[in-house]
């Protein structure tokens, strides 16, 4: 069966061909076309459903079309989308004080993207170094963790340490000291009276869901605190819920100066990214240094606002851990049937699979053909990143299509 899409009926096929001479080829999709999703669930054009277990890199945290959020953009829709930031909107502070008020900080700089948001934090640290901290100007760093994910703007892929994201987009931006993930002491030896902040996942999304050490963002923060520099926690994939609490650094009970937040915060709806931060900080601002025609839109602040009710409850962060639990028994049963090991936390997972068995493309093919869509990342491994909605029948079945689809081999 085939549905109507633009204007003729075309299958999945014929619309991935129709791709390929129109589309930059940035990006390698598995071979499935979706048309329409609800919850945990997508379907595509000829009418085959698939479970989704990666659920848009965590944008889609709270599942496809959520009602509360498409009632919430629908009723936004229906009066106000843009104003740009050249005024006022109604909707805007009710959404800063929320996200505010959900992160434990002071002020919010609403922006779109996630890599907008990295931008954003990069700027504003090294403005804050030279205003508040002292720093020489043109001297500020900022150190960052090797295997890193920020996004892929030029500056971003400057303190990359992939070589997929960075080779041919030179010359890099200057003022990055790049540190093992993981080893406080690098960390620390790499902090000077020239550091404007620290900037680190608090768990590597795309290195394949690495999880630091007890401890170790404890230890940055104390780092930082004696260095008198910034802590920058990109929570753009770990955050709201993902992992079982709020924010991923609440599993050690810290509070950064500054959280980077985006995915998730728009709900699958529209992108809606923010720095927030503590007053001292933000307040380098001043009108004219920065600025986004469509960050903080009425559109986006509804959404968002949105979000954060949903979180306020705690039932998501409450489901990513019971599931999470039974996310872990499942790969663990699996260590040593195909799985060389995994990382888990919450709802989300980095899962090793036995390279003689396939890469984690051909494991990932092999997955979609049974109706379960993950993403691989390097190497044969795959990460498993579904909706925090997903059942817990959804979940077994996942994790038992998995254990066939290793058992027979990619």
């Amino acid at each position: 069966m085939t549905v109507a899409t633009g204007r003729s009926l075309r299958s999945s096929a014929e619309l991935i061909r129709a791709e390929e001479p129109v589309l930059a080829h940035n990006y390698h999709p598995l071979p499935v076309v979706v048309a329409r999703a609800e919850g945990a669930w997508v379907e595509d054009v000829e009418g085959r459903r698939y479970l989704d277990m990666l659920a848009g890199y965590s944008a889609l945290n709270f599942g496809h079309r959520h009602p509360a959020l498409i009632e919430a953009a629908h009723r936004q829709l229906d009066q106000l989308t843009l104003t740009s930031r050249a005024f006022h909107n109604d909707r805007l502070a009710a959404f800063a004080e929320s996200v505010a008020a959900l992160t434990g900080l002071d002020m919010v700089l609403p922006m779109n993207t996630g890599a907008e948001a990295v931008e954003s934090a990069v700027k504003v640290a090294r403005k804050w170094a030279y205003e508040v901290k002292g720093v020489p100007d043109g001297r500020a760093t900022i150190v960052v963790a090797a295997d890193n994910f920020h996004g892929r703007t030029t500056t971003i892929v400057s303190f990359s340490t992939d070589e997929t994201a960075r080779a041919g987009f030179g010359p890099f931006t200057p003022g990055f000291r790049v540190v093992p993930y993981n080893d406080l002491a690098a960390l620390e030896a790499a902090v000077d009276e020239t550091t404007a902040a620290v900037l680190i996942e608090p768990i590597q999304g795309e290195a394949g869901v690495v999880i630091p050490d007890d401890g170790y963002l404890r230890g940055v923060r104390k780092v930082t605190r004696r260095a008198g520099c910034l802590f920058i926690a990109d929570e753009i994939q770990s955050g709201l819920g993902r992992t079982g609490r709020t924010l991923a650094v609440e599993h050690e009970d810290v509070v950064p100066d500054v959280v980077l937040l985006g995915k998730a915060l728009g709900g699958g709806i529209v992108p809606v990214s923010a720095v927030v931060a503590r007053r001292e900080v933000l307040e380098v601002l001043r009108p004219g240094e920065h600025g986004s025609t469509f960050g903080g839109n009425p559109l986006a602040a509804a959404v968002g606002s949105a979000v954060v009710e949903l979180l306020e409850t705690g039932e998501f962060q409450r489901r990513a851990r019971e599931a999470g639990v039974l996310l872990r028994d499942g790969l663990s049963a699996l260590v040593g049937k195909g799985v060389r090991g995994f990382r888990a936390r919450g709802l989300w997972a980095g899962v090793d699979i036995d390279p003689a068995l396939g890469t984690g493309r051909e494991i990932s093919e092999s997955l979609m053909r049974e109706g379960i869509l993950v993403k691989d990342t390097h190497g044969s491994t795959i990460r498993l990143a579904p909706p925090l909605t997903i059942t817990n029948e959804d979940l077994r079945m996942a994790l038992g299509t998995l254990e066939s689809v290793l058992r027979k081999g990619a």
